[in-house]
This record gives C-alpha cells, structure tokens and sequence, in this order.
C-alpha cells in the first residue's frame, strides 16, 4: 500500500473542505452588508470541486487522486428585500435589497464540509497507524 498517496488524497481532501468552509463563512458574513466596496450587492458564492489531475509522474487515469478545487462561482440568488425606509441604502419605496444568502442552507453546507474535513482526518489516521503498525511488523 502506497501511503504516501493515502495521505495526499486525504490532505487534498482536507484542504477542500477547508476552502468550502471559508468560503461559506464569506457567505455569512456578507448576509447583511447592502453592497460591496465596489457598490455592487454581494452574490453568494460555491465552491466547485473536482478530482485531482494527474500528476507528472503519470498516475493511471482510474487510480485515486483525492480532490482539488477549480474554482468558485456565483449563486443568481434574488436578493432579499427588507423594508427600512430609514436606511441610507434604501430605494424610493424604502426597500433595502441585502444579498439573496439563506443563513440555514450555510450552515447546513457548512456542517457537511466539517463533517468530510472530520472524515479526512480520521482515514489519515487510519493510514498513519497503518503504516506505524507495519514498521512495528517489520521490527519483530
């Protein structure tokens, strides 16, 4: 067993998930700002994953290479609008639009990253017992 490899998939692994988690709590923290530096309303992002590409050592297209992020993309959510004449970002009606974030979809998408980091963690630990218990063999 190539341990080496257990460790990069489940490190892979890990680091997604920590992106995923970042960037919901992005997600969260802009939930109530009107608009950005820019000027513009926020627009909640995703994470988008996939497997990792091979490496240049030339790994078989069907062997495993844990995970990796592409890249992040926008939710078109429709924003929320609040009515709150008093506020300096409100419209002629006095409807303030705030980012179209749902905090219980977040968190529900933020406990699941945890929940695989967990995971992740644990095969790693698996795989260094594994390995520690093969030294252990190989001394008696």
């Amino acid at each position: 067993m190539d341990y080496l490899q257990a460790y990069a998939i489940s490190g892979s692994g890990m680091a997604v998930e920590k992106a995923r988690v970042d960037l919901t709590a992005a997600n969260l923290a802009n939930a109530s700002s009107t608009r950005s530096a820019s000027g513009v309303l926020y627009q909640p992002l995703r994470l988008i994953t996939g497997a990792a590409a091979p490496d240049v050592a030339g790994q078989l297209a069907g062997a495993l290479r844990g995970a990796e992020v592409i890249g992040v993309r926008t939710v078109d959510a429709p924003p929320r609008l609040a009515y709150e004449p008093g506020h300096p970002d409100a419209d002629d009606k006095g409807f303030v639009a705030y980012p179209g974030i749902q905090p219980l979809a977040e968190m529900m998408i933020m406990i699941a990253a945890v929940r695989a980091y967990e995971a992740n963690v644990a095969a790693l630990n698996a795989a260094k017992a594994m390995a520690l218990k093969t030294l252990d063999i190989g001394n008696s």
